[in-house]
């Protein structure tokens, strides 16, 4: 078994502690993207619905 397994789990790790501020700015950033993607998508799809095509 490789050592580097070992030495990793024996870091000292308190829950919690770790900052995610980037992380929940991806993720804000993702949802906002979906969101706009699927009023985009929604709008394409009443304006084929109203020229009939």
């Amino acid at each position: 078994m490789a050592t580097h397994h070992k030495d990793h789990a024996a870091t000292d790790h308190t829950h919690g502690e770790m900052d995610i501020r980037a992380h929940e700015r991806t993720f804000d950033g993702f949802v906002h993207m979906c969101m706009w993607v699927a009023i985009i998508s929604f709008v394409i799809l009443i304006f084929l619905a109203l020229v009939n095509s």
